[in-house]
């Protein structure tokens, strides 16, 4: 069974010292949650025209910040912190770990520079560097289960560099859709972890709910998403996209209906992941419509980053978090704020654009201002539980 966090005793009294360093989740989890809401803020500023163009040349860049910086920042976070519970190895921690987070660091301030080749070099070495952090103790290990990790952060490398080889005019690939190969490994990954903690999650936080999962159901999901993949990797026709995406919606729709999410409500840590992984389907559908004309790409893109990535990263985060400070695994009001308020910024960024065009500008200031409202306060909250030593005294 897969374990990502330790049991949890009693709350204790905060311990003192400075704990920022003692595993992957700490420092990242921190950076990716700061760099989300000051980012977005300055993003919808450059795009309502209160900031120069510089600070994001384009909204190509605008996703790869938020697909290569805030969102392979939280994977990093979650794999450096389950790899060690996974395998019984250490991963990286203390001078390792803080060269990571500088890594990272330096990819942000890179790109805002006119110094685009350090920045290409700095953005693809990250996730070759985190995939060498988390393949050292699962090969160690023989942990097999996992190895497809270290291959999709090579994957997530190359797709970087040919990002940055498409912007540097040195490669006939669209920019765009290296960012779409990346969205495919990244939904790959949440598909994976979704469909193995969310039924644990939910039996083990919801008395009497028995989620399941069937074979079948988990052999099409997975393999419709990597067939998407297939296709955005060979730039398949739109007719094929669609097709691709419409089975994979059914089959995320068949996946999510065997979990009963409805019976979660009352167990906010539970309830967020259900919501974010019910934006999957959302994305798939839309994805489908999309490449058939009907609605917009942005549509479905922010189906999946904002509603999927968003909701699944802010409720591991919150969790995952607790699991490993030795803290209660309940949601406070700080905690739900930050669910409900990701959730209301997805459904603005999302139904508010299609259904109300002439109010577009207006949809993506609110979005905005909701999603840097939820990952501040996480910031808020989580900054005393990511620096602190665990209230349990164990390591981690």
């Amino acid at each position: 069974m897969l374990k990502i966090e330790d049991s949890q005793p009693p709350a204790k009294s905060a311990s003192t010292g400075f704990a920022l360093w003692n595993l992957g989740f700490r420092p990242f989890y921190l950076l990716a949650s700061s760099f989300a809401a000051l980012s977005i803020v300055l993003w919808v500023c450059q795009y309502t025209g209160h900031l120069p163009a510089s600070y994001v040349r384009n909204p190509a860049w605008h996703g790869h910040e938020m697909l290569y910086g805030y969102t392979l920042a939280v994977v990093a976070g979650f794999l450096l912190t389950a790899v060690r519970t996974w395998t019984g190895k250490p991963t990286p921690t203390g001078l390792p770990l803080i060269a990571l987070a500088a890594l990272w660091l330096a990819g942000r301030v890179l790109v805002l520079t006119p110094f685009s080749t350090a920045a290409a070099v700095v953005n693809v070495a990250f996730p070759v560097a985190v995939a060498i952090g988390i393949g050292i103790p699962i090969v160690q290990s023989r942990n097999q289960r996992n190895y497809f990790f270290i291959a999709l952060l090579l994957l997530l490398g190359l797709a970087v560099l040919a990002f940055h080889l498409a912007s540097l005019g040195m490669l006939r690939w669209p920019e765009r859709a290296s960012l779409q190969v990346g969205l495919d490994v990244i939904l790959f990954v949440m598909a994976v972890l979704g469909g193995r903690v969310i039924p644990m999650f939910t039996n083990n936080g919801v008395p009497g709910v028995k989620a399941t999962r069937h074979p079948v159901v988990e052999k099409i999901a997975l393999s419709s998403v990597l067939f998407l993949l297939a296709a955005d990797l060979a730039q398949a026709p739109a007719g094929v996209i669609a097709v691709v995406a419409v089975i994979a919606a059914l089959a995320h729709t068949a996946r999510i209906y065997l979990w009963q999410p409805w019976r979660t409500f009352g167990a906010p840590m539970v309830w967020v992941l259900h919501v974010a992984y019910a934006w999957i389907v959302i994305h798939l559908v839309l994805r489908g419509l999309a490449a058939l004309g009907f609605v917009g790409e942005l549509f479905a893109v922010h189906a999946l980053t904002v509603g999927a990535i968003g909701g699944m990263t802010i409720g591991m985060m919150t969790r995952t978090a607790r699991g490993h400070t030795g803290r209660p695994l309940v949601a406070d009001h700080f905690e739900v704020a930050c669910y409900v308020l990701v959730v209301v910024a997805a459904a603005i960024r999302v139904f508010g654009g299609m259904w109300l065009p002439g109010a577009y500008l207006a949809t993506v200031v609110a979005s905005g201002a909701c999603w840097s409202a939820a990952f501040a306060l996480y910031v808020v909250r989580y900054w005393p539980v990511l620096s602190r030593p665990r209230l349990d005294g164990k390591p981690g």
